[in-house]
């Protein structure tokens, strides 16, 4: 698959900030509207959940199909597999918020907006998990790299780079053997 230029890791990789951080501050433009009573906010709310929610299931889409193109072995499989069901659960829970908003609007009670806020709660809580997860699937696990690519890239890097001689250590160990030369000459 390639639309626009996008393979399902990279289409994948492109849609699934935006959702997260319309879902993220969703919640906290709901708590917002609770504390202050403007419905400018409440309606911010349900704007920016009807859009998380439909960002983010064709996140969760494009996720499943890169599941079926990227190199990967056991490790990253089984992180793929928590990952994808943390997303999905999530998903879930801001599209029943958003079902039950929808249905119920005005006419719902307090008691059923405290509930529907706790699972929003649990619907935050899920992203950042499911972030969590794919950050380490990500920096610890290579994925969506080819192999090809990463063993070319490990290559690279035993060779080393240093930045010396362009006037800016890179790091307090380049600055410590910087110093040592400039004394020992």
């Amino acid at each position: 698959m390639n639309l626009l230029g996008y393979d399902w890791p990279h289409l994948h990789a492109a849609l699934n900030e935006l959702p997260a951080a319309l879902l993220f501050v969703t919640v906290l433009f709901d708590f917002g509207a609770l504390v202050t009573g403007r419905e400018s906010l409440r309606a911010t709310a349900l704007w920016t959940l009807w859009a998380g929610v439909l960002g983010g299931w064709l996140a969760v889409i494009a996720g499943q199909q890169a599941e079926r193109v990227i190199d990967h072995g056991d490790a990253l499989h089984e992180l793929m597999e928590t990952h994808e069901t943390a997303a999905i659960t999530t998903m879930s829970i801001f599209t029943v918020v958003l079902g039950y908003q929808l249905l119920r609007g005005s006419r719902m009670s307090r008691r059923e907006g405290l509930a529907l806020r706790a699972l929003s709660i649990a619907g935050f809580v899920g992203i950042i998990w499911t972030g969590r997860i794919g950050g380490q699937m990500l920096f610890e696990h290579a994925a969506g790299v080819p192999t090809a690519t990463l063993q070319t890239e490990m290559l690279d890097r035993a060779k080393g780079h240093h930045h010396h001689g362009h006037g800016v250590p890179d790091t307090d160990h380049d600055t410590a053997q910087d110093t040592a030369a400039s004394r020992h000459p």
